[in-house]
C-alpha cells in the first residue's frame, strides 16, 4: 500500500498517519524526518541540502526529490509507504512518479484531509508549549491543569512566534496556492480521495481507513 496524505498545517496528518502506520506496518515517509536524517549523517545530499539551509534558503526540488528517491528504496518501503509533505508542487508529484515507475510502483491512494481556515486557524493558535521540557498544550483539547503552567515540570507556557494568527493565516495561504494545482494533478489521475477532517480521531481515521482497505 503506498499513500500520500495532503492536508493544511492543522489537518491531523500526522496523527492520521501514525494510525496507519500503526494498522498496516508500512513506514511513513515525512520530508522533515529524513532531511534531519540526511544532514545528521552527512550524506551527500545531505551536505548539499546543508549549504542551502545555512544561507536560509529552500532547499531546492532536485535536492529534496533526490533524498526521498534514497529513502523509497529502502527495504521498509519494499511494502509501501505513507508520504507525508511530499509532494508539494507538481513538479515533485512528476518526480516522484518517475521515481516509482522505474521501481515498478505506483501510488495507490492520495487522500487529501480536508478542514476549513477557521477551525484550522483555531486549532493551530490555541497550541501551547513549555519553554522548560517541550511539553505541549491546546487551550481547548489538551489544556494544563493551571493555565499557563506546564503539568509535567511546572515551567511556563509560551505561544510560538510560527503559531500565531498571521503566520497560521499566511501558512494557510502558501499551503492553497501550492496545493490547488496538486490536487488538481491528483484528480485527473482518478487517485485523489477528499477526507472529512472535522471529528475524533478514531471517526477520522475509520474514514481513511474505509478508502484504504477496499
Amino acid at each position: 500500500m503506498r499513500l500520500i496524505l495532503l492536508g493544511a498545517p492543522g489537518a491531523g496528518k500526522g496523527t492520521q498517519a501514525k494510525k496507519l502506520v500503526s494498522k498496516y506496518t508500512i513506514p511513513q515517509v515525512s520530508t522533515g524526518d529524513i532531511l534531519r536524517a540526511a544532514l545528521k549523517d552527512e550524506t551527500a545530499l545531505g551536505v548539499k541540502a546543508k549549504a542551502y539551509m545555512d544561507k536560509g534558503e529552500l532547499v531546492p526540488d532536485e535536492v529534496v526529490i533526490g533524498i526521498i528517491k534514497e529513502r523509497l528504496v529502502q527495504e521498509d518501503c519494499k511494502v509501501g509507504f505513507i508520504l507525508d509533505g511530499f509532494p508539494r508542487t507538481v513538479n515533485q508529484a512528476n518526480a516522484l512518479e518517475d521515481t516509482l515507475n522505474k521501481l515498478d510502483q505506483a501510488i495507490d491512494h492520495v487522500l487529501e484531509i480536508n478542514v476549513g481556515n477557521e477551525e484550522l486557524v483555531d486549532r493551530l493558535t490555541g497550541r501551547r508549549t513549555c519553554k522548560d521540557c517541550g511539553a505541549g498544550y491546546h487551550v481547548s483539547f489538551n489544556p494544563p491543569a493551571k493555565e499557563g503552567t506546564c503539568d509535567k515540570c511546572k515551567g511556563k507556557l509560551y505561544q510560538r512566534e510560527d503559531d500565531s494568527e498571521a503566520t497560521i493565516v499566511a501558512r494557510l495561504k502558501v499551503y492553497s496556492d501550492q496545493t490547488l494545482p496538486l490536487t488538481d494533478y491528483y484528480k485527473s489521475k482518478g487517485r485523489l480521495t477528499a477526507i472529512d477532517g472535522v471529528g475524533s480521531e478514531e471517526e477520522i481515521f475509520s474514514r481513511i481507513d474505509a478508502v484504504v482497505s477496499c
